[in-house]
């Protein structure tokens, strides 16, 4: 019964009013006559199919009587009066105070004994909040404001006939409010969550991903790292965020990681149910755009007049079920592409709640559940057929878009399984899970081959819970890969989930692996042949090769096969010094294998350092010292971010090596001339000097990133330690203090660090 409010300008939801009101709120059912042909003549016109002022004050008072609807007619007519442009919102929020009022009685006590309200009523009174949300503005805010009626809403959720309107009221609520819900407030959580059918916990992943997500500021500017480590002192004082404490709170829930990995992994075939006709176009309303559910209906009545089915009728006489929705016959099934689409929303939330838990505090154990309950097996089963599943003619994508186009929920679900992806092998022994056992026993045989120790990971990884099937999910991944057009805005996703499995201590074996699935030459291609534009696949690019050459010399050789003239040199040249942000990882891999090349008295090293054009360049001093003076000058405390600050370790990597030659004075002489040079004395070193000052800072309380420094560079984290210290040392006669190096009048090394 119940009905949208006008429209008060542009609604901020993801549905119209028009669509709003057009199926009644999720309260109301379809109208007796022919539904599809009225929402094709609202499409066509922008117009729902009812409206307020349709039903008398007579009536609604007589219907209120009858089904004692608690005076929620009369204030629909009231509030359907106020919530016009120009109106008096003032009014319309009390209409909305009464109505959350009446929600809320289940909580009242009178004499010992709780008020009841009926499940129909309660859809209802969430029906009309929500379209009220969505017409007017500023009443979710409002809202947002109230605590104790967004922790209530959650109560509602045990109810399966008010769960879909809960849920989506909750999720916009939730979209807008300052302060982010604790969910250890939430009565009974663990009990709400583990009643929840499937169906239902895939919807609540929505809520979740609101909840378990640190709050963002928008401003950029708190990317910094200064920003960053101040609000993590800040932090430190004030104990666990509220994403933090909500993710304990889901962990600590029987079962629940388990049934998100179940679900992540089920088949098509395996959601169908027997959810009705209805139901399932209930969810569909629920989750996507509107033009997508007018579109999908129109696709069904196509369907069904191509068996002489020209409508189908929603007949008010029909039996209810015990969800209260009319028994359907198998012809009004939705069809199988909607059925896709339907699991790969569903989906796309679950891998996305995974995907926070892994990066979050309780990391190791999310991995041991994730492990354990088969994630990886699962998702490597459903890849062909549902997560890089080939498009078909009918395949729906959003009106107005193209299959291609980012938006889709297809590109949207493969961009977060290869988040999911990177998160699981980013510096963890798990990784080692996305093989499956032959590939596993590859590994095996080229540590044997190269007659090193095999990976202590590899030894210990738990051959039950590894991939099926003819090939793992990083194969799997590396032949998408390779097939992916040059314009895709997957190849930037997919090099990172590649290279995450490369990063940690650099592993011959893992890296032969990859070499020998030909990953070097795509890359190489992609750079240099193709002559990729985009910023962000050309970084992703540079920092996998880099991961991937690291100290391999067979890696190096196969480098001087393909790049076998002085043009694909130039061209690749070209594209590290377009960008050194974007480069400088392969720029610091080469620096470091060639100086570990350069100690090696082996024929085979001896002959790739005199043939590879790249060993032979980066040798030079002043190629080196370009780089050098490049990689300072293009980074400063304050615009230092998770992104540059590698600038500034490559920097450091270069006078460590040197440092070790005996040579790190005449690297900073040869900076000072170079500032001369420029006619910019002190402004080079002073800036240097500067960004020491801040590492010292930032690394030396920071465990993990002072360990992700020495294992990628095979430096000990002390010798990093010493160097700065050596170069801040104050002692102006230091033939390796930086001061030395900067004339009195041009010093400036004493600066707080501020963000502005």
């Amino acid at each position: 019964m119940a009905v949208a409010p006008a429209a008060a300008g542009v609604g901020r939801g993801r549905r119209s009013a028009a669509t709003v009101a057009a199926w009644g709120g999720w309260g109301g059912r379809p109208r007796p006559s022919n539904v599809l042909l009225q929402l094709r003549q609202g499409q066509l016109t922008g117009r729902g199919l009812t409206r307020a002022v349709q039903f008398t004050e007579t009536f609604l008072t007589e219907r209120d009587k009858q089904s004692k609807w608690s005076g929620i007619p009369q204030l629909l007519l009231k509030l359907y009066a106020t919530s016009h442009l120009h109106s008096d919102f003032v009014e319309c929020q009390n209409i909305l105070k009464l109505l959350v009022e009446i929600l809320m009685r289940p909580t009242i006590s009178i004499r010992g004994q709780k008020l009841k309200i009926s499940d129909e009523m309660s859809k209802d009174c969430l029906s009309i909040l929500y379209n009220t949300c969505v017409c007017t503005e500023g009443v979710t805010k409002r809202l947002a404001e109230k605590n104790d009626f967004v922790i209530f809403l959650f109560t509602l959720m045990t109810s399966k006939k008010t769960f879909l309107q809960t849920a989506t009221l909750i999720e916009d609520i939730l979209g807008v409010k300052k302060e982010m819900i604790r969910l250890d407030e939430v009565p009974n959580l663990n009990s709400l969550v583990s009643n929840f059918d499937q169906q239902q916990l895939a919807n609540f992943c929505r809520i979740l991903a609101v909840t378990i997500s640190e709050m963002d500021t928008g401003n950029d500017d708190k990317h910094t790292l200064l920003a960053k480590n101040a609000q993590q002192k800040k932090s430190l004082s004030l104990g666990p965020s509220a994403a933090e404490i909500n993710q304990a709170a889901l962990l600590s829930i029987p079962g629940f990681v388990e049934r998100l990995c179940k679900l992540a992994t089920r088949k098509v075939s395996e959601s169908t149910g027997t959810a009705s006709f209805i139901q399932e176009l209930e969810e569909w309303y629920t989750w996507l755009d509107n033009a997508l559910v007018l579109d999908a209906l129109m696709r069904v009545a196509n369907e069904e007049s191509e068996h002489n089915q020209a409508s189908i009728v929603f007949s008010p006489l029909a039996a209810p079920e015990e969800n209260g929705l009319p028994h359907m016959s198998a012809r009004t099934q939705l069809p199988q592409s909607m059925k896709i689409m339907h699991e790969i929303m569903y989906k796309l939330e679950v891998l996305y709640v995974l995907c926070v838990l892994l990066m979050g505090r309780q990391r190791n154990q999310v991995h041991r559940m994730i492990a354990e309950f088969k994630l990886i097996p699962g998702l490597n089963n459903l890849f062909d057929k549902l997560i890089w599943r080939k498009h078909s003619a009918t395949a729906l994508v959003l009106h107005g878009h193209s299959q291609n186009c980012d938006c889709s929920p297809d590109i949207t679900l493969k961009i977060q399984f290869l988040r999911l992806l990177q998160s699981f092998s980013d510096h963890h022994e798990n990784k080692y899970l996305l093989l499956n056992n032959q590939e596993l026993n590859e590994l095996s045989a080229i540590s044997l081959k190269a007659n090193i120790p095999e990976v202590e990971a590899v030894l210990n990884t738990d051959r039950s819970l590894v991939c099926d099937g003819k090939r793992g999910l990083l194969t799997r991944l590396l032949q998408v890969m390779k097939k992916e057009p040059a314009e895709s805005s997957f190849r930037f996703w997919q090099a990172r989930a590649v290279e995450s499995f490369l990063r940690g201590t650099t592993s011959y074996a893992d890296q032969m692996f990859l070499l020998k699935r030909g990953l070097l030459e795509h890359i190489l291609y992609c750079i240099v042949d193709s002559e990729c534009k985009s910023r962000d696949v050309l970084q992703s690019y540079f920092d996998l090769l880099g991961e991937l050459m690291k100290f391999n010399i067979d890696a190096f050789r196969r480098f001087s096969k393909y790049i076998n003239n002085d043009t694909k040199f130039q061209v690749f040249m070209k594209q590290i010094n377009s960008s050194l942000v974007d480069s400088n990882m392969l720029v610091r891999c080469v620096t470091l294998s060639l100086d570990r090349f350069e100690n090696q008295v082996d024929v085979k090293v001896a002959e790739v350092l005199s043939e590879c054009r790249l060993l032979t360049y980066v040798s030079q001093v002043p190629v080196q010292m370009s780089f050098l003076f490049r990689l300072i000058n293009i980074i400063h405390v304050q615009t230092l971010t998770q992104e540059n600050v590698s600038c500034l370790n490559t920097s450091l990597v270069i006078l460590m090596l040197a440092r070790r030659k005996g040579q790190l004075p005449l690297y900073l002489q040869l900076l000072q001339r170079m500032e001369h040079s420029n006619k910019y004395p002190g402004f080079l070193l002073n800036n240097f000097h500067n960004l020491l000052r801040f590492w010292q800072q930032h690394y030396l309380h920071k465990d993990k990133d002072s360990t992700c420094l020495e294992n990628s560079s095979c430096i000990s984290f002390s010798y990093w330690k010493e160097t700065v210290s050596i170069l801040l040392n104050p002692d102006r006669q230091s033939p390796s203090a930086l001061v030395s190096y900067i004339e009195e009048p041009y010093m400036d090394i004493d600066r707080e660090f501020t963000e502005e």
